[in-house]
């Protein structure tokens, strides 16, 4: 039904042409790529040109790099693949504002897959396009907190007449497997600097500490208090009222309008002949305006395939013009992850055509080593005289936060979680199951601590206080990074500070972690103005999408221009690629959703720790908007 619903929209908005079928390797999930259909002219612009109203279907996560948002599993199925590049997104609307011909956009949702961080960045655009003049119509066919958030920045809210509707609040539900672990004879060795410091609990805990309890409802609390605020604000409600709705947990849609949570309840194709006798028939319908023509590639046969699998990142167009470059990190930070994200920080260091860059955030950390490995990065970037600005994803905690401390400036949403200044070191002891599996060991060494990362017993005394001394220099670094890259702004003692404590984007402006509330864009123009460029400039992303047999089979990433090189083939995107498919297609598909996300976290550590004991990873403390 959902299928048959969106192609009757297309055929109603473009009544007169034939539309194509396609599956697009890289569709953004928000691009039913169309076309625009071709009309008299008698909505006009003021140069005579037709009016154009924009459409966006919003059915997919929003990811912020490219080999985020390649999904596997709808690939081979013959789907809709990927998601929505968070920058092609702000790149578009922020266009969308300017673009005189743009009469209204509508946002076709019916589950955003984004953050509190990402809603509230599309909130801002939506509130720019409104101020620019611009309608902004949001249809759903359910109405939940994702859709209430950016539905109260929106011109109205359009929901289905027989529309779910569970704007229930904030959910959060971390996973301890320390039974599971002692069931299979592991036990885990785990040292926190930091009280605060809650990752690794869930493998030697079966519920949080009281300083994690803490930490997770003074998080929740916040962002709450934001969803409440933004509904309330964005729909003339009272916080009070709000509140209210959200504690109904279910209403129906004629509920809803009544509490003043959506304007009109309409069938998708009342919607549209309401759309056309607003606008009139002659509007230009844009699908995915502004949007990367990627989502143009038509895959009808093998070679199609073929053809797209054998594009290579490595045969880069070479532009002309100034340049802004958003470089993007996203995910657990390890030397295979961070390989192509310094390669570019040195690029765009040596590159003259480079005025500036964004640096975007969207990480919980990981490798302690690593993290310092592309903060050194960062400050050659810095050296160089070139202004670099953080803009902070959903989570830049940990070693997340710990590559951006050097920034000339940090923008965060209200809604990112950032912080978590503190390290963690563990290891696993797995002797309890080589004694269940009937698995013998025998050891020789020569050296006091020569087996010190064995995984067949567990730490020593003289071992954690060896371990802990070395997490404990770490720590002093990870500061000395913060108080070197902020200097006064930081407000307060920053061990007061540190210890492991996650802050939302607004807890950490109030203690001067961050510099600005604002996303991408708003970094964006900070680089601009900081630049001096006069508005003649592009805006690169970048690492660039890699092929698909590049996903799957991997690739060495040269950094160029560097005696000794930094190459680690075994973890770059086609680990990734294998990974992916593993989970796709394995058990995991039985998991429940909402806790499939934190079995594979714990998968992804156990593999990350075989690489390093010693980690700045922030805890899972993202509540569900879903």
């Amino acid at each position: 039904m959902l299928a048959q619903g969106k192609a009757l929209l297309a055929r109603a908005l473009i009544p007169h042409q034939i539309l194509p079928m396609r599956n697009s390797i890289f569709a953004t999930g928000l691009v039913l790529a169309l076309g625009c259909a071709s009309a008299p002219t008698s909505s006009q612009a003021a140069d005579g040109s037709a009016k154009t109203i924009a459409v966006y279907d919003i059915n997919r996560p929003i990811v912020e790099s490219s080999s985020a948002s390649l999904d596997v599993s709808s690939l081979l199925g013959g789907g809709a693949a990927g998601g929505l590049q968070m920058f092609d997104l702000v790149h578009a609307l922020r266009q969308a504002a300017a673009d005189e011909s743009l009469e209204a956009l509508v946002f076709d949702i019916d589950q955003a897959g984004a953050g509190m961080a990402q809603l509230q960045e599309l909130s801002h655009h939506f509130a720019a396009l409104r101020a620019a003049g611009k309608d902004v119509w949001l249809f759903t066919e359910s109405l939940g907190n994702a859709q209430a958030i950016l539905g109260s920045a929106a011109t109205e809210v359009v929901l289905m007449p027989e529309g779910d509707v569970a704007v229930s609040g904030l959910y959060s539900e971390q996973l301890y497997f320390k039974e599971l672990m002692d069931r299979v004879g592991v036990k885990a060795n785990v040292i926190h600097i930091g009280d605060f410091k809650s990752a690794g609990e869930s493998y030697y805990l079966n519920g949080p500490s009281e300083a994690a309890r803490q930490q997770t409802r003074a998080l929740m609390e916040s962002q709450f208090e934001q969803l409440v605020v933004a509904i309330a604000d964005g729909r003339g409600l009272e916080p009070a009222a709000v509140r209210a709705i959200i504690d109904r947990g279910i209403l129906s849609a004629e509920e809803a309008k009544e509490a003043g949570l959506v304007d009109r309840l309409l069938y998708r194709t009342d919607f549209v002949k309401m759309l056309r006798e607003k606008y009139g028939d002659e509007s230009q319908i844009d699908y995915g305006f502004r949007l990367p023509a990627a989502d143009e590639v038509e895959i009808g046969s093998v070679f199609d395939l073929m053809k797209l699998a054998l594009g290579s990142s490595s045969k880069a167009r070479r532009e002309r013009g100034t340049f802004i470059d958003v470089i993007v990190l996203e995910g657990t930070i390890s030397d295979g992850s961070i390989a192509p994200v310094r390669k570019e920080l040195l690029r765009a260091a040596r590159d003259e055509s480079c005025v500036g860059v964004v640096f975007r955030v969207n990480s919980p950390g990981g490798s302690a080593m690593a993290s310092d490995v592309l903060w050194e990065a960062t400050d050659e970037l810095r050296a160089a005289g070139k202004p670099l600005v953080v803009s902070m994803g959903g989570m830049a905690a940990s070693g997340g936060y710990y590559v951006s401390a050097g920034a000339d400036r940090i923008f965060a949403d209200a809604g990112t979680v950032t912080g978590s200044i503190g390290v963690v070191g563990m290891k696993f002891d797995v002797s309890g199951v080589f004694e269940w599996a009937g698995v013998r060991t025998h050891r020789e060494k020569f050296g006091a601590h020569a087996d010190l990362d064995t995984m067949t017993r567990a730490f020593s005394a003289d071992e954690e206080a060896l371990i802990r001394a070395s997490m404990s220099k770490v720590y002093r670094t990870f500061k000395k990074r913060i108080s070197d890259g902020r200097g006064e702004r930081i407000r307060g003692e920053l061990e007061a500070l540190a210890g492991g404590r996650v802050y939302t984007g607004l807890q950490a402006l109030e203690f001067g972690l961050i510099d600005e509330i604002g996303g991408l864009s708003q970094a964006i123009d900070y680089v601009v103005e900081k630049s001096g460029v006069d508005g003649d400039f592009k805006l690169r992303l970048r690492p660039e999408p890699v092929s698909l047999f590049e996903m799957i089979g991997g690739g060495k990433v040269r950094d160029g221009g560097e005696f000794i090189e930094f190459n680690h083939p075994d973890q770059l995107p086609g680990t990734q690629m294998r990974r992916a498919l593993e989970r796709q297609f394995g058990v995991l598909k039985l998991v429940p959703k909402r806790q499939r996300a934190g079995v594979e976290t714990f998968l992804d550590q156990l593999e990350h720790l075989a690489g390093s004991r010693v980690w700045l990873v922030a805890p899972e403390l993202r509540p569900s908007l879903n």
